[in-house]
């Protein structure tokens, strides 16, 4: 008997931190093969607030994948073949800015891509098609609006604009590096937003992010480390957490944005 796939409205796309499984019901976990390969891992689906919700560990589950490395053509595809509709895609970031402090949300809305070796688009030279996608306006403004709102009404601290350098990585930034950032008018730093925004609306995906600031980066005082992201993440998972099954479950059924039409006019 062939079982039966689970079909997901929202998809999470977090780390291993952000998955919990008190918070969803009737869970099942899914491995899929795309087009491009294999996802980051497996995928959890299960309800939330009375919706289905696809849950994707963006590292894997035990962290092993390089922000370069991830296969984000596949993890896109894998949420789109479950029917997934919106993604909320949560990240820690270091902050470029004095008043986005350690343990804020910052509601990133633009960003400046200084990535390098990452496939940003499903239409390459084997599909035979270009696609130039808009990418203007970068998030959902349905989705985007209601995490502002549901992180106010829970008076949680947070930014509701913000521009999201996103750099290749693994290494964090040189002084230099970060102070023309600031320059550039980036607000927070991250190494994993580009190219999954860019992916989710060539594949009309409504798509907004969640960024966690762990850090100045290292412009302000000592320089970034793995322990003291690990450290104000833990403190800050909780709210991440209550975002998105309040933003989830506020949600109308119906979207009133663009985003299942991106392609349209997107192709020479």
């Amino acid at each position: 008997m062939q079982l039966t796939v689970m079909q997901a409205e929202f998809g999470v796309i977090g780390g291993t931190g952000l998955y919990d499984p008190k918070l969803l019901k009737n869970v099942q976990e899914i491995t899929l093969d795309t087009p491009y390969g294999k996802p980051s891992d497996a995928i959890t689906v299960g309800e939330l607030g009375g919706k289905t919700v696809a849950f994707l560990p963006r590292h894997g589950k035990l962290h092993t994948i390089r922000p370069t490395d991830i296969n984000v053509r596949a993890n896109i595809f894998a949420l789109k073949r479950l029917g997934v509709k919106r993604i909320l895609a949560a990240s820690t970031v270091g902050s470029l800015r004095e008043d986005y402090q350690p343990g804020d949300v910052v509601f990133a809305d633009q960003f400046i891509d200084r990535t390098t070796r990452r496939e940003q688009s499903f239409y390459t030279l084997a599909e035979s098609r270009v696609c130039h996608i808009s990418v203007a306006e970068p998030m959902c403004p349905q989705l985007h609006k209601t995490l502002t709102e549901v992180a106010k009404t829970l008076k949680i601290k947070n930014h509701a604009k913000g521009t999201y350098v996103c750099i290749e990585g693994p290494r964090f930034s040189t002084k230099a590096e970060s102070k023309m950032y600031q320059q550039w008018g980036a607000d927070v730093i991250g190494m994993t937003m580009v190219p999954e925004v860019v992916l989710a609306r060539e594949a009309e995906i409504c798509y907004a992010n969640i960024s966690t600031v762990t850090d100045y980066d290292c412009w302000k005082e000592h320089a970034v480390c793995v322990d003291d992201i690990i450290n104000t993440m833990k403190t800050g998972i909780e709210n991440v957490k209550r975002i998105i099954a309040e933003t989830i479950a506020k949600t109308p059924v119906e979207c009133s944005c663009n985003c299942n039409s991106a392609l349209t006019g997107a192709f020479a």
